[in-house]
């Protein structure tokens, strides 16, 4: 079993255990997800470049408990959407690719249409 696959059993268990797979639609996980990044926003709203770059050992905590809420939200998502997560990245990497040749795109943060 892939480090994925267990994380995603044991968020899978976690839901299961405290009956929560009723509450766990993709709906109201979708909603989740979009708070949780609003929650994660939050910790760099007013803060110029190189702030945001330097934080705090206790904002890189505070950062990396919204990041993992975000990756919990996103991971039971696929999951009860039956997405292959690892699978679909691999498949959107390979087609930036395509997009965002390196060669034309080095640089600029152009649209694909742009270039």
């Amino acid at each position: 079993m892939s480090d994925f696959d267990q994380l995603r059993t044991r968020i899978r268990q976690f839901a299961e255990e405290r009956d929560w797979q009723q509450y766990h639609s993709p709906k109201n996980l979708a909603m989740a997800l979009i708070v949780e990044a609003a929650e994660l926003v939050e910790h760099f709203q007013w803060l110029n470049e190189a702030q945001s770059q330097a934080l705090s050992q206790d904002k890189l905590f505070q950062v990396g408990e919204e990041l993992a809420d975000i990756q919990i939200y996103l991971i039971r998502l696929a999951d009860q959407l039956n997405v292959d997560l690892p699978d679909a990245v691999d498949k959107k990497i390979a087609a930036n690719a395509k997009k965002y040749p390196a060669e034309k795109v080095r640089g600029s943060a152009r649209k694909y249409n742009e270039f």
